[in-house]
């Protein structure tokens, strides 16, 4: 048999592959909040979970289906904390780079209020939020803190899976960097409120086994 066969030649050692954790990375968004009912831009302002969201929260334990964890990161708002508990989930660490996009002056406000003002088809990933003093974070700050987090707990996905609880447009774009995707293709990645993604692999490719699931 021939090395081009995919086997090693008499003498030699197979070839090695890259380091593949067989964990799995678990993300949950939190549940329903008053501004996130009504489509208005949710960044750091720091609001609670309406009852359904208190519910759907309850809901993803079943959404979670017993799954283990080695290790519960967590986002320091109280929408995301909260979510974590009502889950059944025990938090190791607080972690300010899982906060949502600081949206600035566009905080509050929704995707067709901001239409309507500036004129166009505005979109956040695509042209982001307001120059000058209300300025937020750029799509590439949030794909800077993502990448800062899934550092953090890569080699705890080499002794199980880990979990994530935070937001939306943060959890979007970490998963873009995570599949080594440009980080504006959380766009194509709607992360419904209270609900779970799992991010895994295939061989060596990075992959979403699962998106959305509820229950």
């Amino acid at each position: 048999m021939s090395e081009t066969d995919g086997a090693a030649s008499p003498g030699r050692p197979p070839l090695a592959g890259p380091a593949i954790p067989e964990g799995r990375l678990v993300l949950v968004r939190h549940g329903e909040t008053e501004w996130s009912r009504t489509g208005r831009h949710t960044g750091l302002t720091d609001l609670p979970l309406l009852p359904e969201g208190e519910e759907a929260a309850r809901d993803i334990v079943r959404a979670l289906d017993g799954m283990e964890f080695v290790h519960v990161r967590c986002s320091p708002l109280l929408r995301a904390r909260r979510t974590a508990e009502l889950a059944g989930l025990h938090v190791d660490e607080l972690d300010p780079d899982l906060v949502e996009w600081d949206y600035g002056g566009y905080e509050g406000r929704s995707t067709a209020e901001i239409r309507a003002e500036l004129g166009y088809h505005w979109t956040v990933f695509e042209h982001g939020v307001v120059p000058g003093e209300t300025a937020g974070e750029t799509v590439e700050e949030v794909s800077a803190r993502g990448s800062r987090v899934l550092d953090r707990i890569w080699p705890m996905l080499f002794e199980g899976n880990v979990c994530l609880v935070g937001h939306g447009h943060a959890l979007r774009v970490l998963t873009a960097v995570y599949l080594r995707q440009a980080p504006r293709f959380g766009r194509h990645l709607t992360f419904e409120v209270g609900s779970v993604g799992v991010l895994g692999h295939h061989h060596e490719d990075t992959v979403v086994e699962a998106w959305n699931r509820r229950r």
